[in-house]
């Protein structure tokens, strides 16, 4: 391990109590196998396949995730008598120029060389439909979480027979459920600020209206002004002419949605002082810390959504025990996609194979469309008739089955403190402040 990331080329054996770890590397197929062991090596193993790019934070720290779990199941004599494996395959997906090459031969590698029985992958927008014809062809299980379009999840429903082997769960949900979440933590920053004027600025993720719209139609459903709205090309370095054309008509909140560059945008907000509040997703990260850290405490007063796992709120019973054991297996704090991966290997995953009494593909499907189990993240972990995650959020729809997927904090003196929703607001005496530069808050 250097500086703190896995590194795919070491050899490292680790003596613990019940666990014996190996992590071995063929030098020319690139694949990193991961054998987890008890003291009794079972005659069959379950091995979970983890297809991604190794080299991201995101993709470490699936694998982070996942190998916590499997050591925690094995531990404790793992299931039906079988240990878990963890077989991963690099990607490159987070450099790719528009070849799904290497990814899609790392997936077949998976499957026809590591010989995984289960699949993940967090590939994005366009990856996601070739890795779904990949499980379809090799008749595998494929829990994917990384494309939030609805039509994933819809081909599902279109085409049970070929798209059965789909389920979605991961850091994103679907783009419906996210722009009702979105507009609905729009409502409440009215409610905190008396504003109703918004400017929406989206990263071109190459299917612009397919995410952009829905955002734009639902804010001016609920009766905002949308003033400004505009997509801009993931290589944007300068902001000035988007910040200068939201301001002059008249915005009052900014609501951005940037996966690339947050750090440079939040900084030229601070910079500018820009007269608007900003909330949205523009300067998330892995790390709860990280965006305070690179943006050298510019991105104060920025309101963007996290994860309650990033903040240490006790969303369920498992979630400290979650937290507190990925800190001390890697020396770190977790993330959402640390936690994502881990609780379908720790919790979801199990649960379908003792119920299913066995690994076959079929009988598991059914086995994971019945899932109702408790994670570090949901009170009630559901599927939907589609394989998507199903959102019960205890404040807009049912009170008692709740799944947060985020919550949204502002950044107030290197510390993110919740604002949304407002009951968590409220329950942990928490307040929101305005920039302490001139705006419409004056």
């Amino acid at each position: 391990m250097e500086g703190g990331k896995l590194n795919s080329k070491a050899f490292t054996k680790i003596q613990a109590v019940l666990l014996v770890i190996i992590i071995l590397v063929t030098m020319s197929g690139g694949a990193a196998y991961v054998l987890l062991r008890g003291p009794d090596k079972p005659s069959e193993t379950i091995k979970i396949g983890f297809v991604g790019d190794l080299d991201t934070p995101m993709g470490s720290a699936c694998v982070r995730g996942i190998v916590l779990a499997a050591e925690q199941i094995n531990a404790q004599g793992g299931v039906l008598g079988m240990n878990f494996e963890i077989v991963t395959e690099d990607d490159d997906s987070g450099s790719m120029t528009g070849s799904f090459d290497v990814s899609i031969n790392a997936l077949r590698r998976l499957i026809s060389v590591d010989e995984a029985d289960f699949i993940m992958s967090f590939g994005g927008p366009g990856l996601a439909g070739i890795q779904q014809e990949i499980a379809f062809e090799h008749k595998i299980i494929l829990i994917h979480g990384g494309d939030p379009r609805d039509e994933m999840s819809q081909k599902v429903l279109d085409d049970y027979d070929r798209y059965k082997y789909y389920f979605k769960m991961g850091s994103l949900l679907n783009r419906t459920t996210n722009c009702k979440r979105a507009v609905a933590s729009v409502v409440a920053c009215r409610e905190l600020t008396g504003f109703n004027k918004v400017a929406v600025l989206m990263n071109d993720l190459g299917i612009g209206e397919a995410i952009f719209a829905p955002d734009v139609a639902g804010l001016r459903e609920f009766g905002f002004d949308v003033v400004y709205a505009d997509i801009m090309p993931l290589t944007t370095v300068d902001f000035t002419s988007y910040f200068v054309q939201a301001e002059a008509a008249g915005a009052e909140i900014l609501y951005p949605i940037i996966f690339a560059n947050g750090i440079p945008f939040v900084k030229e907000y601070c910079t500018r002082q820009s007269p608007m509040v900003m909330w949205g997703p523009a300067c998330t990260t892995p790390a709860a810390n990280d965006a305070w850290n690179l943006s050298a405490g510019m991105c104060e007063y920025v309101t963007q959504n996290t994860n309650p796992i990033l903040i240490r709120y006790r969303v369920t019973s498992k979630t400290m025990s979650t937290i507190e054991a990925f800190e001390e297996r890697w020396g770190e704090e977790s993330n959402i996609a640390a936690v994502a991966a881990y609780d379908f290997v720790r919790f979801i995953l199990p649960d379908a194979i003792n119920r299913a009494g066995t690994i076959e593909t079929e009988a598991m499907i059914a086995a994971l469309e019945e899932t109702d189990i408790e994670t570090s993240r949901a009170r009630r972990f559901k599927f939907t008739s589609s394989h998507d995650t199903l959102e019960l959020d205890p404040f807009l729809d049912n009170p008692i089955e709740a799944y947060w997927l985020d919550i949204f904090c502002q950044w107030q003196d290197g510390v993110l403190v919740p604002v949304f929703p407002l009951e968590i607001m409220e329950e942990l005496g928490t307040t929101y402040k305005f920039p302490d530069w001139p705006g419409p808050w004056d």
